[in-house]
């Protein structure tokens, strides 16, 4: 049996040992770590309950102590006291870099030292991502390689890659470490096999990081793709007749556009054309350039051929000259023919009302013209006929001859003064027979007075 008195030391010696494990927990300070892009601020808080006295303290991965409760240790301006308290110490760091990642202590110098770890990490922000291999064009059904990177990224960064709108699987991807030992560089490569329908098409790379927080870093490239030339031959104007003037344009498409022109028409041994000119130009068309032409159009991917068949034609008249005919509209001039299908095209042939001697259309132009000028000056002429007879029929008869009867007139009477020869003047009466009569009214005429007589 124990003594009493042991027993008594044994019950004080626990309960003196449950007070410092309770005093031991409460003066433990708290930490917490944290994650912080580069070129930011990181916030470091540190906790205690019971401070028994004493202040805390911040160090940092070098054990260099940055506070001290609240008096500044290091000279750094990025370090700043945010909070100062017997139970809590607050510090701040901005334009946060690489070299500041690290475990940092908080320390309450009590008996003993009682401390607490904060694990700061730093992203880095990875670099606009680069697209290498799109220098050179790519010929149409050849394998396109395209290389992306982006560097300073941690950790590693993710790449992605886009023909167009369609997502496009990578062939491999690389992680290198930098040589600052904290960051990366990631290499992706893709590769697909190009059409002429890919030229002109962005093809996009980009990188995935936690340090973009939810934005796109990306770059786009154009890509250039050659292939071989298209062409077909367009008229000008599109419906071509006798006497005027004809262009025939070789209309060529492709990556590169075709350079050089050959017009060649079927059945002539001499070329018409060669030059970088895709126009044929007939100054005055006639009958006889009807045919075949052929145009040939070449390009560093190879040569194509398209055709036009002409038929030139005069557009003839009704016989009827006071009909005017307008001829039923042709159906259209032949369609160009590509290389691939080497058709004959159907020759250009407007409908027209068939004649037995048929004029052309230029001269029943100028038939029409000439005929609305010379019946305008007929009706000018007409029209100058009526005004003038109906001005002397206005003026005639004002004076009433020997024997007229003047009507009556309401209102003032008018004077009018009228001059004639009477038959006592002429001699008529006094010739005993015809010819002296005649004889003596002639005579009378030149010598004898007139009479003037006045009507009121």
């Amino acid at each position: 049996m124990q003594p009493p008195a042991l027993g008594i030391l044994l019950l004080i010696a626990c309960f003196g040992s449950a007070r410092g494990n309770l005093s031991r927990d409460e003066s433990q300070p708290t930490t917490s770590d944290e994650t912080v892009v580069a070129g930011g601020t990181v916030v470091l808080k540190c906790q205690v309950e019971d401070p028994d006295d004493s202040s805390l303290q911040w160090s940092n991965p070098a054990q260099q102590t940055l506070y001290f409760g609240e008096k500044r240790a290091l000279r750094d301006n990025r370090i700043q006291l945010e909070r100062s308290t017997p139970n809590e110490l607050t510090i701040s760091i901005s334009d946060v870099v690489l070299a500041d990642e690290g475990e940092y202590t908080c320390s309450i110098f009590t008996m003993p030292v009682r401390t607490a770890k904060a694990l700061v990490t730093v992203l880095g922000i990875p670099q606009k991502p680069q697209i290498f291999g799109h220098e050179q064009p790519i010929d149409e059904e050849k394998v396109a390689r395209l290389i992306c990177r982006s560097s300073g990224s941690k950790p590693a960064a993710q790449l992605r890659w886009r023909k167009g709108n369609r997502e496009l699987k990578d062939s491999g991807t690389e992680v290198v470490e930098d040589p600052n030992g904290k960051t990366f560089t990631v290499t992706s490569r893709v590769e697909f096999r190009v059409t002429k329908e890919d030229n002109e098409v962005e093809v996009t790379c980009t990188v995935d990081h936690e340090s973009l927080q939810n934005s796109e870093r990306s770059t786009t490239q154009k890509l250039q793709v050659h292939y071989k030339p298209t062409a077909k031959i367009e008229p000008h104007p599109q419906y071509p007749r006798e006497g005027e003037k004809l262009q025939l344009q070789c209309d060529g498409q492709g990556n590169p556009i075709p350079q050089e022109f050959l017009w060649e028409k079927e059945g002539s041994d001499a070329p018409l054309q060669l030059s970088s000119e895709s126009v044929l130009i007939f100054p005055f068309l006639n009958k006889s350039d009807s045919g075949t032409y052929v145009c040939t159009a070449t390009s560093s991917m190879g040569s194509v051929v398209a055709k036009y068949n002409l038929d030139v034609s005069d557009l003839p008249q009704l016989p009827t000259p006071h009909v005017h005919s307008t001829p039923a509209p042709p159906p259209g001039p032949s369609q160009p023919i590509s290389h691939a299908s080497m058709a004959s095209a159907p020759s250009f042939t407007p409908a027209l009302i068939q004649d037995a001697s048929p004029v052309p259309s230029t001269s029943s132009t100028y038939h029409a013209m000439i005929g609305g000028v010379v019946a305008v000056i007929v009706f000018l002429l007409l029209s100058l006929l009526i005004v003038l007879g109906h001005y002397l029929i206005r003026h005639k008869g004002l004076c009433p001859g020997p024997g007229d009867t003047v009507p009556p007139r309401h209102g003032p009477p008018p004077v009018l003064m009228c001059t004639y020869l009477t038959h006592e003047a002429k001699g008529s009466d006094d010739a005993p027979d015809a010819d002296t009569a005649i004889i003596n009214a002639e005579g009378g005429q030149a010598g004898g007075d007139d009479k003037k007589e006045y009507f009121i």
